[in-house]
């Protein structure tokens, strides 16, 4: 019996990313035990989290505001901005810091009183693109070399399996959508001030872990992850964008994305935070990340939808016809299409981003 096999059969019959997360984790627990563990999906752009979130015996993820505050403006060991780039997507806590895990400020301040032993940490990445991030906690012993790798490996099919859900199962239906919110942040990370534009957003999130606010509105933890990366950006601590997408209840999507203002004297002023609508431009490319393209793949796709002729294309991008023919069959394989209409249809339809109003 091939388990391996069947075990990769299980996941791609997940009906969506948290039950991906359920089945990969529940998989995971029987060659790797752990006692606790959060999964998350991120913006292959930023790294930065989005929906959706898996947090399993951890409560309803109260701690996650504190892991993000710290894995954003302290940490120093392994954090996850690093490990994207590392040529092993996985490290255990312990093993990366000889067996002294106190050197880790995420340790001292939050897994020493949670009672947690060990993190297994890993990014879930498809070349540099990282898809979603796991946590494996351990309450007693620490996570070996090869529980590590073992987790490591499953790193490209588990995001090339996430990666797929970027991919709305069905048309979103065609709705009015809010004009951009926007939210203040004070230098203490406390939100201050907010529109009723940002309110309409936050209502159309879908569930995970969110924290109460003076403003009456619970803040989800995508919202307080992008507005902690701006603070990170302005202390000089990352220089990636603080920027994230989310697909709301509806299926649309939405941007949320921060920047630190500047006080007098060019003291650090308040985080603004904007909920938007995405450009459709830069949804296409998650969409057609989603479907595996590359971006020669997705550049001739665009191509296509201006009605350009195979010739056409081929003198635009200095190949041969019989390029772009391969080019196209390939397109048509990766989308599950056999039409130039049903490809366009699939990469550049108005169910992927907020239909924009007539003219008058």
């Amino acid at each position: 019996m091939n388990r391996p096999r069947e075990a990769r059969a299980g996941l791609e019959r997940a009906a969506d990313a948290v039950e991906l997360f359920e089945r990969a984790s529940a998989g995971l627990r029987r060659l790797v035990p752990f006692d606790s563990a959060v999964w998350r999906a991120t913006d292959p752009e930023t790294g930065l989290i989005t929906a959706p979130m898996l947090v399993q015996n951890l409560g309803s993820g109260e701690g996650c505001a504190a892991y993000w505050e710290n894995e954003l403006l302290e940490e120093t060991v392994v954090p996850y901005r690093e490990l994207a780039r590392a040529a092993v997507p996985a490290a255990g806590l312990r093993d990366s810091t000889g067996d002294l895990p106190a050197r880790s400020a995420r340790y001292r301040r939050l897994l020493r009183g949670w009672g947690i032993h060990d993190e297994l940490r890993a990014v879930l990445r498809i070349g540099d693109r990282p898809w979603g991030l796991v946590s494996l906690f351990r309450d007693a012993e620490p996570f070996r070399p090869d529980e590590i790798a073992l987790v490591a490996a499953r790193s490209r099919p588990l995001a090339t399996l996430l990666r797929g859900f970027v991919r709305p199962p069905v048309p979103v239906p065609r709705t009015d959508v809010p004009a951009p919110g926007l939210i203040l942040f004070d230098g203490t990370g406390e939100a201050m001030s907010i529109n009723d534009e940002a309110r309409q957003h936050l209502a159309s999130l879908p569930k995970g872990p969110s924290f109460p606010s003076p403003l009456g509105v619970r803040l989800p933890i995508w919202v307080i992850g992008t507005a902690l990366q701006a603070r990170a950006v302005a202390d000089g601590r990352d220089h990636g964008d603080a920027r994230v997408r989310i697909r709301t209840t509806e299926g649309r999507w939405l941007v949320c994305h921060a920047s630190c203002l500047t006080g007098p004297g060019g003291r650090p002023g308040p985080v603004a935070l904007v909920i938007e609508p995405p450009a459709p431009a830069d949804l296409a490319v998650l969409i057609a990340e989603s479907y595996g393209l590359t971006p020669r793949e997705l550049e001739i796709t665009r191509l296509i939808a201006r009605g350009m002729t195979t010739a056409e294309i081929a003198a635009t991008l200095f190949i041969t016809p019989h390029t772009v023919r391969d080019r196209i069959k390939t397109l048509f394989a990766k989308a599950d299409v056999s039409s130039r209409g049903e490809l366009v249809a699939c990469l550049f339809t108005e169910h992927y981003w907020p239909s924009s109003h007539p003219p008058n």
